[in-house]
């Protein structure tokens, strides 16, 4: 028998965050990004709930033909492209479009023959990470449009900046990227502009496509917006049991280095899950545990297979509760503040060895 640890990944939350995300588009075409196996979701989870969408993004090459053994059959978009000539066979099989981004990707495609591949433009409007300058962009566009079997269908860009907490007058805000963009922001062979903080903040930036990414998981973008307020469900849960119950007397201490030493008499829960299951160790005392109802703060230093809980004020709790680490009843954003990261990591980093189930209600 596993553990008791689970990772529950509810579908129908998937589900109901798409058509959210799908109003949000509203006649633009909806990419959803499906990267890092699916945000940690799944990636096959993510070709059946995310059905309704018009394609799907992802990034590693070897994600093309499993999305297709899964039965996707709508478009793909390989996010940055691909890596070396040998990719292009796989994803050409997979009719998977490519994001070209840089002098090498479209040198190794023009050496190339008997190519039959979609591509589109990658362009660094602020973000600097991946793509051609605007100014370069219909230079570019020449010469893919010259490579016999490469069809160009229009340009990328992603906005650095988009969430309302940014409050910044630096060189990538929204405004001054669409600035670069120019008349490239209404291309006429296509404009994927917005991803999901651009969708739910920033009506200005328009385009023919839209890329939605952590809201479809039932992540807010900005940990100052509420998951309520989007109108979005977490659709990953992370529980694990309490295994055994310490009690304690005052000046006692929990766990390695003795971070947390009791001023009164306590009741402490030993969670069955680590930092080898992909709980963030270095997460302070006082973080919040959902255990039978409540709120528990977490007391001592995270260990590889097991963690302490306070349930002193939580008479409910018991050997044998399930604790909530993060999921519908608490936020993943509201734990990855504590630790001084986003939801977005903590979602990504459920080790392989929790044992996962889909929970989908609609089956």
């Amino acid at each position: 028998m596993p553990r008791p640890i689970e990772l529950i990944i509810h579908m129908d939350a998937l589900r109901h965050n798409t058509e959210v995300m799908r109003r949000a588009a509203g006649d633009r075409f909806l990419w959803v990004v499906a990267k890092a196996n699916a945000y940690g979701h799944g990636l096959e989870n993510a070709a059946k709930a995310f059905s309704e969408a018009d394609g799907i993004v992802i990034l590693d090459i070897s994600d093309a033909p499993r999305l297709r053994a899964a039965g996707w059959k709508k478009p793909i978009l390989m996010i940055e492209g691909f890596f070396d000539p040998e990719d292009i066979p796989v994803l050409e099989k997979a009719r998977a479009e490519v994001l070209v981004h840089s002098e090498r990707l479209l040198s190794m495609l023009e050496g190339m023959k008997d190519l039959d591949l979609d591509v589109c433009i990658g362009l660094n409007t602020g973000m600097s990470r991946l793509g051609f300058r605007p100014s370069e962009a219909e230079a570019v566009r020449a010469r893919l449009h010259a490579i016999p079997g490469v069809r160009c269908h229009g340009v990328v860009t992603h906005f650095a900046n988009g969430d309302p907490s940014y409050k910044g007058d630096g060189p990538a805000t929204v405004a001054k990227q669409l600035a670069r963009l120019g008349r490239l922001a209404d291309d006429p062979e296509g404009a994927c502009l917005g991803a999901t903080t651009a969708m739910l903040f920033h009506p200005e930036v328009k385009g023919n496509a839209v890329r939605a990414g952590i809201a479809l998981y039932g992540v807010s973008p900005d940990s100052t917006v509420s998951e309520e307020a989007l109108g979005i469900i977490p659709a990953q849960t992370l529980r694990a049991k309490i295994i055994a119950v310490q009690n304690l007397e005052p000046g006692e201490a929990v766990s390695y280095g003795s971070k947390w030493i009791s001023e009164r008499p306590s009741r402490i829960g030993i969670i069955a899950c680590g930092y080898a299951d992909g709980y963030p160790r270095p997460m302070p005392n006082g973080s919040p545990v959902w255990v039978e109802g409540k709120i528990s703060p977490t007391v001592g230093r995270v260990c590889m297979d097991m963690m302490a809980v306070d349930i002193t004020d939580n008479p409910a709790a018991k050997l044998g509760s399930w604790c909530e680490l993060w999921g519908k009843h608490l936020p993943v954003n509201r734990v990855a503040d504590r630790v001084g990261t986003i939801g977005y990591e903590l979602i990504c980093s459920v080790m392989p060895r929790v044992p996962v189930r889909v929970e989908d209600p609609g089956q």
